[in-house]
């Protein structure tokens, strides 16, 4: 009797692990501007300011969103110059992206513009069933004395770039970053819903004859990190 009670708690113990929701986020953007600091403030609620990054870090962790438990893979782009563009491989195994400039930086803001054009490049000529949900985030907000872009000009950008635009400063602020995170997997979550409704809609085109779906290359995942 015991030991069935045991099975069965093991089972259901299982069946909510893999009933976790998981997001992968890239995080894009200019030398300097706090992408590290943003992404382990929102992990760990830590600040930690200096950093010496020889390449991309990639972290896995589970953070509760809105009462569910949600598995974020993050890939925090170790940018050297306003040279680098994202791959095509990263972009398209990414379900979303943070675009982050300095506010202090108005470099990094242009920057941003040219990440954007490169990633409508690169949708463009690697097809996806799917948008690209975007978050952009103004950083270094602590530090308005030495203002470089308004925050005016963030949210005009935003609205050009259909996505949502918070300024924050990693340095001293915890909730605000995390909301920031948090809006994009809503939004993730949103754009898997409208997807699969579309892919229903073209299988059962399909089986009346009327349209035809052919199914893609799914997705490449990146091997799990810790």
């Amino acid at each position: 009797m015991s030991s069935n009670s045991g099975i069965k708690g093991i089972r259901q113990v299982r069946r909510k692990k893999s009933s976790l929701s998981e997001v992968k986020i890239v995080v894009l953007g200019a030398p300097g501007v706090g992408k590290t600091a943003l992404t382990v403030r929102f992990l760990t609620k830590r600040y930690i300011g200096e950093y010496d990054h020889q390449s991309d870090s990639r972290y896995k962790h589970e953070i509760m969103v809105d009462g569910d438990p949600v598995i974020f893979e993050i890939c925090d782009t170790c940018t050297k110059t306003t040279h680098d563009l994202p791959s095509a491989d990263l972009l398209t195994w990414a379900d979303g992206l943070v675009l982050v400039y300095s506010i202090t930086d108005r470099s990094s803001f242009t920057y941003l513009k040219q990440v954007f054009n490169h990633i409508q490049e690169v949708k463009g000529s690697h097809s996806k069933d799917k948008d690209m949900p975007m978050v952009i985030l103004g950083n270094k907000g602590d530090m308005v004395h030495l203002r470089q872009v308004s925050s005016e000009e963030g949210e005009i950008l935003s609205k050009d770039y259909d996505c949502n635009f918070f300024e924050v400063a990693a340095a001293d602020q915890v909730t605000e970053v995390a909301d920031a995170f948090h809006e994009l997997f809503r939004e993730v979550n949103a754009t898997r819903r409208k997807n699969k409704t579309s892919l229903l809609d073209r299988v059962l085109g399909t089986k009346s004859g009327n349209r035809v779906y052919h199914r893609g290359k799914s997705d490449s995942s990146l091997a799990k990190f810790q």
